[in-house]
């Protein structure tokens, strides 16, 4: 009886002090418009963490003969933590014909000289820093800070020879349930 009496003691007092840490914890600190760290952006902001690590190098990129789309980032910038979404929309119509390739700054090896075949070589100590290298391996974009949608699309457009935006059919995504909202209309 004594022993059931002390290990039920004991009991409420590892329920009672795993109670106090919970509640006594912090909330998370960071967000959207704060330069604070909290993560992958790619998969916190833009809800794509597929982007990151990137699926093939630059040098793979060029030796494809594929356009390459480098973003170069760092997780604890305001700036970057909104630009994700941009890059995670442009990856969804892009994303099969072009490489996307992320790049954190924080990660770059420092080298007093970079070869065209690494990311180094197009940086310029600047985030979000986006730059759009076509099938021939000739930079088409080189833009820092906030780029929007349209002006990377409209680039985009050009290295594949595509119909301005204002004479084609909008790009975007498929619905995500489109099979279950198929069964639900009686299909």
């Amino acid at each position: 009886m004594a022993k059931r009496l002390v290990s039920g003691c004991l009991l409420s007092l590892v329920v009672i002090f795993s109670c106090l840490l919970v509640l006594g914890t912090p909330p998370a600190l960071a967000g959207l418009d704060d330069d604070r760290f909290d993560g992958n952006i790619f998969g916190l902001y833009a809800g794509n963490g597929s982007i990151v690590p990137p699926r093939v190098t630059l040098a793979d990129s060029l030796k494809q003969e594929k356009p390459a789309l480098l973003v170069f980032y760092v997780d604890d910038s305001k700036d970057c933590k909104q630009f994700a979404p941009v890059v995670s929309r442009l990856q969804a119509p892009y994303g099969r014909a072009a490489n996307f390739i992320a790049v954190n700054v924080d990660r770059l090896l420092l080298k007093s000289s970079y070869e065209p075949t690494e990311p180094g070589y197009y940086y310029e100590g600047l985030v979000p820093q986006t730059v759009l290298i076509d099938q021939k391996g000739k930079v088409v974009l080189n833009e820092t800070g906030q780029v929007s949608f349209e002006r990377v699309d409209d680039v985009f457009r050009q290295v594949f020879d595509l119909l301005p935006r204002e004479e084609s059919v909008e790009l975007r995504r498929r619905q995500i349930n489109e099979f279950s909202s198929e069964l639900t209309n009686g299909k």
